[in-house]
């Protein structure tokens, strides 16, 4: 394929944006010592490939169809793909959404947002545009989406109470967070649901919803924000099955 000047400027202007220090596939690292947010009580699984199955293997299973219509995604949402990968999710929401839509594809390894930066020029998505994030912030613009889908990746997130707290301020009134996972520990690349609601819920999230999605592996979680956004050193991290209560703010601004 030959780019055009314009095009090639654009795809340049947009990893020149991206000014995270490189990683490869599990390899990610991040220091939370002083965060101010509690570790992760759980094994962190590595990132072990861009791809989770074939894009053929998926669209057989109409996954994404069946993700983004039980998300309700419909033409001018704007959405974020986090680890988006090599594209799968994103290249069907920016089809989606159509013209007068927007998707952002994040990820925290340079590698696979400098081809999906290419693969979105190539197929012509105006609508689409790719982000470099950090292990523990996502980098996504406040107050601008209606829904965010993270696909098989959850698990991969070191310091997931940080991530979601930065996480928070992006969603758009009324936006939710869309989580795809296997029902399997962890270190074996999946999170148990009761481990996934405890985790949200302790950055004040709720849960509104939880499905099967046998072709997407395993269940599909729906989350909203409720109140106020928690101080840091008031979250507590979860252990696995246990049931986190969304810290609840008092009227002098304080926490319980």
């Amino acid at each position: 394929m030959i780019l055009t000047r314009p095009l090639l400027l654009g795809v340049a202007l947009l990893l020149a944006a991206c000014d995270g220090s490189p990683r490869g596939p599990g390899k990610v690292s991040h220091d939370a010592s002083n965060s101010g947010f509690p570790a992760a009580d759980r094994p962190v699984a590595t990132i072990v490939s861009s791809r989770w199955s074939s894009e053929e293997e998926r669209d057989r299973l109409n996954e994404a169809a069946k993700v983004m219509d039980l998300a309700g995604i419909k033409p001018g949402m704007t959405v974020a793909d986090i680890g988006a990968g090599e594209g799968y999710y994103t290249i069907r929401l920016g089809q989606r959404v159509g013209a007068k839509g927007r998707v952002v594809a994040e990820d925290i390894v340079p590698d696979y947002i400098s081809a999906l930066a290419t693969r979105v020029v190539r197929e012509k998505l105006d609508n689409v545009s790719v982000r470099l994030g950090l292990p523990a912030d996502p980098r996504l613009p406040e107050n601008s989406f209606d829904r965010v889908l993270m696909v098989h990746m959850y698990h991969e997130i070191e310091s997931p109470y940080e991530f979601l707290w930065r996480l928070r301020p992006s969603l758009a009134p009324g936006g939710q967070v869309i989580v795809v996972d296997a029902d399997r520990a962890t270190e074996n690349h999946g999170t148990p649901p009761a481990l996934l609601k405890c985790e949200f819920a302790a950055v004040g999230y709720v849960q509104v919803s939880m499905l099967p999605m046998a072709s997407a592996g395993g269940y599909m979680a729906v989350f909203e924000t409720r109140g106020e956004r928690p101080e840091p050193e008031t979250i507590r991290a979860c252990k696995s099955g246990a049931h986190a209560r969304a810290v609840t703010p008092k009227p002098n601004g304080a926490h319980e």
